[in-house]
């Protein structure tokens, strides 16, 4: 696994994409930023988008065997995770 830092995200349709990496030397300097995990296939796994070193909102993904989006897990601060499931 390979953990990546960015600055936001784009698009709406899941996986989010990430964009705008940044270092991981250069998180000293930031209120916002976001860490992403990612497989050995460079599949997004997780991602949780950090505000003043609290966790905001939480996305897991978990992928079938072919790579194609199962399940995702979403979850903002204090608010129950929200799950959707894509059918084969």
């Amino acid at each position: 696994m390979t953990t990546r830092y960015f600055l936001s995200t784009s698009g709406i349709k899941l996986p989010l994409r990430m964009v705008n990496e940044i270092e991981q030397d250069a998180l000293s300097n930031r209120n916002t930023y976001i860490r992403a995990d990612y497989d050995g296939d460079g599949r997004l796994l997780r991602f949780e988008k950090l505000v003043y070193g609290d966790i905001e909102l939480t996305h897991a993904y978990e992928y079938d065997a072919e790579g194609a989006l199962r399940r995702a897990e979403i979850a903002l601060a204090d608010e129950d995770p929200m799950v959707l499931d894509f059918p084969a």
